[in-house]
């Protein structure tokens, strides 16, 4: 699994308005934000991110994802 492939894999099922994937082929950090996150807590929105890759976890084809999930007002309050 590539940054690149995991990354189409989330998008493909997740309308994001920002999405950033990093790391080293089995640990990977995920930046996600989505209108979908909309009211919800941040377990739903981890499970609702992980939910986008099926069987990936469970077949260690993606060992550890860290996500931070944000709402687009979220993200556009964070600094940078």
């Amino acid at each position: 699994m590539t940054a690149d492939q995991l990354k189409a894999l989330i998008a493909a099922h997740l309308p994001c308005e920002h999405l950033a994937v990093d790391g080293d082929g089995r640990h990977w950090y995920a930046v996600v934000v989505s209108t979908e996150f909309e009211g919800k807590r941040a377990i739903a929105r981890h499970q609702r991110v992980y939910a986008t890759l099926g069987d990936k976890m469970k077949t260690d084809e993606v060992h550890a994802l860290s996500i931070k999930a944000f709402t687009p007002a979220e993200w556009a309050a964070q600094p940078r």
